[in-house]
């Protein structure tokens, strides 16, 4: 106990949103260190032993384009840990470099994860970040991480609609008195838009892209709704006779494609909604709903909800970092860790 202590003592408490397509770590006053790509690339030899060749962006520049015994891994998958071993082998690289390579370090860590997973899946996030050298791991759920970073008044006796459209899960919660009242996960967000875009493409243009020039498409010119100036972009692929070629996509183009998702998206937040008590409804109505994660990112999202849905719909202010923003509020304050953690 004195040692873990003393070993604490040189230890900066970190908040990791540990997301289904980047992770970001934050230190106290230091805020955002690390903003990386939840990717992995290893290299495995002969006997079947692999070693880290790369951790974040540079792992995820190798996607698609490593020799067959280097392997680019992305161990979060529609916002759970799918491989065990490289979600913990990522946490601890990224709590070495958070503490400039220390490995004696055993830091207090405080994760969100989406509301909807498992018993099991919170235990492979907990035992990870511990056998990554963490000296205590709190959890905490998603959606109300998302409105702490949003801004929003999680404390007072008002409902507040929260929206997180991240890599792998779309969070959707209404908060009060500092509580989650209602909430849903649903497995569509980024990686199914980025899905959907490769699948239309093939579909109509008979061209194969990857999942990496997808996601490049659809924050380039993806929109939920359409724009009175259509944006175009140039993109290379395979064509069905296995030739190189190049066509143009527009955001009317992904418009389209990213059709069913986004009604998937808001036919959830419909059922959330249907679910409320009268009276935290009559606050939705005034309060609207905010969107935070990635998704919000994609042109007029907050257009094409607010049109199909009736209420009002804002984008928050940067939206990517707004979890990431409420992790690290929680770490910081000690009453709101208690608060929304239950110890």
């Amino acid at each position: 106990m004195f040692l873990d202590n003393l070993i604490g003592m040189f230890s900066d408490d970190m908040a990791i949103d540990l997301g289904t397509a980047n992770t970001i770590v934050s230190i106290g006053k230091k805020g955002i260190i690390i903003n990386e790509p939840s990717v992995v690339a290893i290299k495995e030899d002969k006997n079947g032993s692999s070693k880290i060749l790369a951790v974040g962006k540079v792992a995820k520049d190798m996607i698609g384009k490593t020799p067959r015994d280097i392997k680019a891994i992305r161990p979060m998958r529609d916002g759970v840990i799918a491989d065990f071993e490289m979600t913990e082998r990522m946490i601890r690289y990224f709590i070495e470099k958070a503490h400039n390579r220390r490995s004696f370090v055993r830091p207090r860590i405080v994760i969100c994860i989406p509301y909807g997973i498992t018993q099991v899946e919170r235990k492979a996030v907990y035992e990870s970040a511990l056998s990554a050298g963490a000296r205590q791991v709190f959890l905490v759920e998603e959606p109300m991480v998302a409105a702490i970073g949003a801004g929003i008044p999680v404390n007072e006796p008002c409902g507040n609609m929260i929206v997180d459209i991240g890599g792998g899960t779309t969070e959707i919660g209404v908060t009060s008195l500092g509580g989650l009242v209602l909430s849903k996960s649903i497995k569509v967000a980024g990686d199914r838009f980025d899905r959907a875009i490769v699948d239309y493409v093939r579909q109509t243009t008979n061209l194969n892209i990857g999942e990496r020039t997808a996601e490049n498409i659809k924050f380039a010119i993806g929109s939920a709704y359409e724009l009175d100036e259509p944006v175009k972009m140039l993109v290379k692929g395979r064509d069905g006779s296995g030739f190189l070629s190049t066509i143009e996509l527009t955001s009317s183009d992904i418009k389209d494609a990213l059709k069913e998702p986004l009604k998937e998206i808001a036919t959830a937040i419909r059922n959330v909604l249907e679910d409320m008590p009268a009276d935290l409804a009559g606050d939705i109505v005034d309060n609207g709903i905010v969107l935070t994660g990635g998704g919000a990112l994609i042109r007029s999202i907050d257009t094409y909800l607010s049109h199909v849905i009736k209420l009002n719909v804002q984008v928050a202010e940067d939206p990517l970092l707004a979890v990431a923003r409420g992790v690290a509020k929680v770490i910081e304050d000690e009453n709101l860790l208690k608060l929304i953690t239950n110890v």
